[in-house]
């Protein structure tokens, strides 16, 4: 694929079989892998893939979740193994995009007809743990920051490895979801708040427990 663009989907990887799990679900959809050829993209999500957690994936605000080469060759160097596409439960591998410093409301053009929109970072949770079989996996996940962004899908389409991703917008706030999962201030909450009020933000509602905390360190 060396002639990809500078911004590109490596890879478009969806659920390729359930496997039981120890979480409260007893069964987890991670397992995601690559796919050949064009893929209908939904409101929910690739056509075929799933979540079985649904309670704390997927959803609108979690239609997609995207990971950055770049985040997976470091990960590939310090944990001295092979992070194939799809490894970290992603639905696109992409290259020359920064997923973890995607600007919340950023807004991406795939191939001819494909728009996402950034919502939110991707939290790290026991079964990704599981997953990995990484001692301490959540912490050092979260440590690192690289994190990678889920996204909504504003226009629907079909999208495929090789797709150029075009940045259409990028919200003047700022704030990356790489900054929120890392580093959240109280006052990064009242912009987004602001921002979501006056219709100019679509906030998913994961936001809103989160920002509780934060704000709890200004009393």
């Amino acid at each position: 694929m060396t002639d990809l663009p500078a911004g590109s989907v490596l890879a478009v990887c969806r659920v390729h079989e359930l496997h039981p799990d120890e979480g409260a679900v007893g069964v987890t959809a991670i397992d995601k892998r690559p796919i050949e050829g064009p893929v209908p993209v939904r409101p929910l999500g690739l056509y075929g893939d799933l979540q079985a957690d649904r309670k704390n994936h997927g959803g609108l605000d979690q239609a997609i979740y995207a990971y950055a080469q770049e985040d997976a060759d470091y990960w590939a160097a310090e944990l001295g193994r092979d992070i194939q596409p799809g490894l970290f439960g992603e639905n696109l591998r992409t290259r020359g995009i920064d997923t973890s410093g995607a600007v919340i409301g950023q807004r991406w053009r795939i191939g001819e007809n494909v728009l996402l929109e950034v919502t939110s970072p991707r939290v790290p949770c026991a079964t990704f743990a599981r997953r990995m079989g990484e001692p301490r996996w959540v912490k050092r996940f979260t440590e690192v920051g690289r994190i990678g962004s889920y996204m909504r899908v504003l226009r629907k389409g079909k999208l495929q490895a090789g797709d150029a991703i075009e940045i259409e917008y990028t919200p003047d706030h700022g704030i990356t979801v790489g900054k929120f999962f890392s580093n959240p201030t109280p006052a990064d909450v009242h912009t987004l708040q602001e921002l979501h009020a006056a219709g100019e933000l679509q906030l998913s509602a994961n936001y809103w427990p989160y920002f509780d905390r934060i704000l709890a360190r200004e009393q």
